[in-house]
């Protein structure tokens, strides 16, 4: 008999923003497949004996490939094993959870999608940047600032650029000049506030603040790189009044001086 595989969702980084079901699905796997994004923290949940691999994929750069991830997941279930395929945020948002889901469904694999907390609410949210706000947005798209070369990237940008109060872009440092030219092309004001965040949630997180037409000179200002989540919009300009998880970082860094 086929073993079944959980597709889960780890979370943003912060290790205690694991969901109950999740952790329950990785105390009981015999085998791990995760990603390069998930706190290192989280597999020590797993019990004993299990078998961890890893699939991390950096930017241009993949460990494995989707494809060879495909064939395992493939493979241990169908030895009987239970699997998780341990992702990053949440699968079904820019993780490819999806294309696995299906392979799994073409195998006749049993499976389980297990949600997680996707990197573009919680970043945000530990920056102190409300994604909707009554007065500021009344609505929100996650976009991903990567695409493929066959698809026409400038043309999704024109319903963008002024169709949604708040923008979360994720993977958009590598397409960064591209993005604030079109923002701006189709309408976007320039000086529409813009933040970067970078490894959030977790204790490396810093936030960088800017506005639509200075995105991409502040990358290469303040050599912002990957993994870092963009948010466009007036919701923006809040994080000056309510940020607290820097702050909270920055406190428990200088009692650790004294």
């Amino acid at each position: 008999m086929n073993g079944k595989v959980y597709i889960v969702g780890a979370g943003p980084g912060d290790p205690e923003l694991l969901t109950i079901k999740a952790l329950k699905a990785i105390r009981e796997a015999e085998v791990i497949l995760y990603d390069r994004l998930v706190n290192k923290e989280v597999l020590e949940h797993a019990k004993e004996g299990t078998d961890l691999i890893f699939c991390g994929k950096h930017p241009d750069s993949h460990t494995m490939q989707q494809e060879t991830i495909n064939h395992f997941l493939v493979k241990h279930a169908e030895k009987g094993k239970t699997v998780v395929r341990l992702k990053g945020g949440d699968p079904f948002i820019f993780g490819r959870g999806g294309e696995e889901a299906e392979v799994l469904a073409e195998h006749g694999i049993p499976f389980e999608i297990v949600p997680g907390i996707t990197s573009g609410i919680a970043a945000a949210a530990y920056a102190g940047i409300p994604l909707t706000h009554r007065q500021m947005s009344s609505n929100v798209a996650f976009v991903t600032g990567h695409y493929k070369q066959e698809e026409n990237f400038s043309e999704k940008w024109q319903a963008l650029a002024t169709g949604i109060d708040t923008l979360v872009i994720y993977m958009g440092i590598k397409n960064i000049n591209l993005i604030e030219k079109l923002l701006i092309e189709n309408g976007r004001d320039k000086k529409t506030p813009a933040a970067f965040i970078h490894w959030g949630t977790t204790d490396k997180q810093v936030t960088t603040t800017c506005t639509v037409e200075t995105l991409s000179e502040t990358v290469e200002r303040e050599k912002i790189t990957n993994p870092s989540l963009i948010v466009v919009g007036d919701v923006v300009q809040l994080r000056d009044q309510i940020k607290w998880f820097e702050a909270e970082l920055n406190s428990c860094k200088y009692s650790e001086a004294l």
